[in-house]
């Protein structure tokens, strides 16, 4: 079962559960994972849950863990999305919008090693694009955060998002994909190392979220790897960063450098 609109009566989740089949969601967000995580804990054998309601339904975090392989240690961790304004999806993808942020206005960011709302100017970020000019942002509260400060046991990580005109666009492209990440920490030997890039897709969003979704449902289809046992999962827990990597340039995203690479 792939939940890719806002199932708010869990009709798809329950449905699973009662017929042992694996079960995917992706509009559920930070916000909203309450009731599908307390099912799962309450019917822990009933069914494999993957919750992707992260942004590209994971495909985000994949990449930059991908990023952070050559790290002996992160000590902070900072993704820079921009969606374009005509990029946004369908009703449904802006319904999630609205929703989310009817919920909270606030963003949650790790800071040295707390989990953290932030509100106000604290929340506040310039998001830069690829070429070089910035949109107004601000922190968000998204799975990415949790995701990435957990398994990195980075102490800082934070995700800036804005809403505007794309680099694409601005070209007079079709709108574009652009997502910074800025990774901080130490090498092998302990030397100071800092990677920035930025993952671009020259198609938008919906190419990397439709590959987070696909890459749920093979590894959850058995198609890939062992088989997934029952309980609640996250993308980084069932995927492997290098695959995913390999799939995300499959359908034409690709990695560019960023100011401040090392």
């Amino acid at each position: 079962m792939v939940a890719a609109l806002w199932d708010d009566r869990l009709h798809g989740l329950r449905f699973a559960q009662h017929r042992g089949l694996p079960y995917l969601s992706i509009s559920s967000g930070l916000v909203d994972i309450a009731p599908e995580v307390v099912a799962g804990a309450q019917r822990a054998n009933a069914a494999p849950i993957l919750v992707a309601g992260h942004y590209c339904a994971g495909a985000v975090v994949l990449a930059a863990l991908h990023s952070a392989r050559q790290f002996d240690r992160i000590d902070a961790i900072r993704i820079s999305a921009v969606l374009d304004e005509l990029d946004t999806g369908g009703p449904a993808g802006i319904a999630d919008l609205q929703r989310w942020s009817t919920a909270t206005s606030a963003g949650l960011v790790r800071r040295d090693g707390v989990f953290t709302w932030v509100t106000g100017p604290h929340a506040q970020a310039d998001v830069r694009r690829t070429d070089g000019t910035d949109l107004p942002g601000r922190s968000i509260a998204v799975l990415d955060v949790t995701s990435l400060a957990l398994a990195t046991d980075a102490p800082d990580v934070r995700f800036d998002f804005a809403v505007g005109e794309s680099a694409g666009r601005r070209r007079g492209e079709p709108a574009s994909f652009e997502v910074r990440i800025d990774l901080e920490g130490a090498g092998p030997g302990g030397a100071p190392i800092r990677r920035s890039r930025y993952l671009v897709h020259p198609a938008g969003q919906r190419p990397m979220t439709a590959t987070g979704i696909a890459l749920g449902v093979e590894r959850l289809l058995g198609l890939r790897g062992e088989a997934v046992a029952p309980g609640v999962h996250t993308p980084e827990t069932l995927l492997d960063p290098a695959y995913a990597v390999e799939r995300l340039a499959e359908t034409g995203a690709y990695f560019i450098g960023a100011p401040g690479d090392s």
